[in-house]
Parts: C-alpha cells; structure tokens; sequence
C-alpha cells in the first residue's frame, strides 16, 4: 500500500504529461520560455492573483519573498513552530530572527492571538502556514498585520487549491509561496514552487531576485540567488494543474470516509467556510510508537509531520526556547500521525486502514 500513490497519478496523465516533456526537449528551451510563461499564467488565472512566478522550490519562495520585503539582520519575522523547518530556516539565513508562536487546536496553525501578543517593534512580518492543506484564518491575520503595518507571508506550501470562503489560498497575504514538491496536492517531478503577489513592485523585484538579480544580461542590480523554476517542471505541472481540483474533491470524499469510520483517535480539524486540500490526512493517537508499529505490521505505512516543534530543535538552540514554552505545539507534535492520503487512494486500501484502527 503506497501512503501517496505517485504512480497511479502519473499513468492517469501520462500520455499528456509525455507529450509536454517531449515538446520541452524538441525545443531546447529548459530554463523559461513560452512552457513556463504558459504555466505562470494559468497559476495566476487558478489562484485569481495578478502576478504568479515559478521558482525552484518552496524554500527558495520563502527566502525569495523575505528578499522582496527587505527583511534582514535585527528584523523579527513571527512563525509557527509546528511546521517543516523551512518556514523558519529561511527566516534566519536572511539573517532575521524566527519568533515562534504556539498553534490553536482549532486548525493546527498560528494562533491569532499568540501572533497579536508576540509583535514588537521589530517584528517586519509574519509567515502563517496553512499545515496539512487548511489555511488559518487568513483574512483576520491580514487585518491585524495591516494594523501593525506589519507585512503577512502565507506559506502555503501544503495548501494550494484549498480555499477560505470562496477566496484560494495564495490570494489573501501580502506574498504568498508554494511547494511543488512530488508529494504536494500539486506536485512536480523533482523540486519546484511558486510565489503570488498582488503588487506590481514586489513581482518585479522577485522575478530579478531569482535570476541573480540580474535586470539584463550581465547587469545585475541585486545580489540574488538562483531560484529559476526548470521548464520541463513547469510542464508536467501545468498538465497537472487542469486535473487539481476534480482530485481536491477526491481527497475530501476519501477524508469524510476516514471522519466517518476511524475510531481510537482524535480527527483533524474542519472549519465552516474552509476548504481544505488534504495534503495529509493527520489524526492524532496516544502511544504512537506502539500504534504505528501494530499499523505497520499490516502492511500500512505512516508519517509523522512533525515529531519535535522547530522550537526544540537543535538548529535554533540559540534562541533559547524549551520545553514547556508552546505547549499545543509539543502536545500536538507527540501524538500527530499521518494516514496514507492521494486522490488516487483505492477504496481497499482505505478499508484496510480504517479495519486496522479498530
């Protein structure tokens, strides 16, 4: 049993996917070109955003939009701690300080009022995640960013095609930044991702950035960094992006099938107006050690996102958190347990699953 079937996605699309790689090395054009340019426009067309540049990964979205805000050294940027370390890794590379902030049960992402709490006068912005596919509220962290004038990253490396209130994900911040990592609801095939903007100045800024801040060949008005998005990725994505919402419907079908089955768990959150794209689905277990090995000698596989909050971590030691400090954060990292997940998930597997928790 796969815990993300890759290769039933693949042979769904593949005479499609084929034929854009084929075009891709018929023309030699692999880094830009008229396959990237297509793809960047039928993001921002799928969002609903005025600008959407492919970039190399959804790490480098996230150093790419500190860039483009002017975030450096004494700055503070506000982060969750329950999340993969490249939310906060970026943070202190550009040289800024992480603030880690305790998450709300209620969705598993920044709690509003530990953000309002944690603002100071050096507090240049903050980064909300929208973990396992369901954004936090978006549209109240944008007022209370705009009050502080304060700038609002979303990383939506885990959430792209959910929504809030009719609004995508990738919308509603000041910069928002994606993964197209194989395994996201949009995956590529290799390394990928993207950045959204509204703003004419940050998109101009970001689109020099990714190319060693390069404004014309071999005159550079910034010191960038690489951060291109390869064509053949930005192909087989853009097939993939016409398949991503009929397999968000897949995804929440197979989810309340889990919600109306599963017992001897706690089950993720849902939110009234919020659509989730079910990147994991996550429940939370006790003794997770214990349950994950009875799981696995059945043949079911497991992930745990994530087992230590990025507080606790060995990296960011010299922030001098401990344990106790976040404490929904370290509760939710002890029992969190993610279940096999894929619009492509067959119904057996499913009831494998399901038989194996009761």
């Amino acid at each position: 049993m796969p815990f993300i079937d890759l290769n039933a996605q693949y042979n769904a699309y593949k005479n499609e996917i084929d034929e854009a790689i084929g075009e891709v090395l018929q023309s030699t054009s692999f880094i830009g070109g008229a396959k990237l340019e297509e793809f960047e426009n039928n993001l921002a067309k799928y969002v609903g955003v005025k600008h959407a540049i492919g970039c190399s990964s959804g790490t480098s979205a996230l150093f790419l939009a500190l860039m483009a805000l002017g975030v450096g050294r004494d700055d503070e940027v506000i982060v969750p701690s329950f999340t993969f370390i490249a939310t906060a890794e970026m943070v202190a590379l550009i040289g800024a300080k992480p603030v880690f902030v305790d998450i709300d049960f209620k969705d598993y992402n920044l709690s509003l009022e530990k953000v309002q709490s944690a603002i100071t006068p050096k507090t240049k912005a903050v980064i909300a995640v929208s973990i396992f596919g369901l954004m936090p509220d978006m549209f109240a962290l944008k007022e209370l960013c705009k009050s502080q004038n304060i700038a609002l990253i979303e990383d939506s490396a885990q959430s792209f095609g959910a929504s809030q209130k009719g609004v995508k994900s990738c919308v509603i911040a000041d910069i928002s930044c994606t993964s197209f990592f194989p395994s996201k609801p949009l995956g590529a095939y290799g390394d990928g991702g993207a950045i959204f903007t509204q703003d004419d100045e940050l998109a101009q800024k970001i689109k020099i950035y990714l190319n060693h801040g390069q404004v014309q060949r071999y005159k550079h008005k910034y010191i960038g960094i690489n951060g291109r998005l390869d064509t053949i990725q930005a192909a087989v994505l853009n097939v993939k992006l016409k398949y991503l919402d009929e397999e968000i419907k897949k995804r929440e079908v197979i989810a309340k099938v889990y919600d109306e089955n599963l017992k001897n768990c706690i089950l993720p959150p849902r939110k009234d107006d919020f659509v989730s794209a079910w990147a994991q689905y996550s429940v939370r277990v006790k003794n997770r050690e214990k349950f994950m090995q009875k799981l696995q000698e059945q043949g079911i596989p497991t992930a745990v996102h994530y087992p230590l909050g990025l507080h606790l971590q060995e990296a960011f030691d010299y922030l001098a958190y401990k344990k106790g400090d976040l404490p929904n954060t370290e509760l939710l990292s002890d029992e969190i347990l993610s279940l096999p997940m894929s619009a492509f998930l067959k119904e057996e597997h499913q009831i494998r699953v399901i038989e194996a928790f009761k």
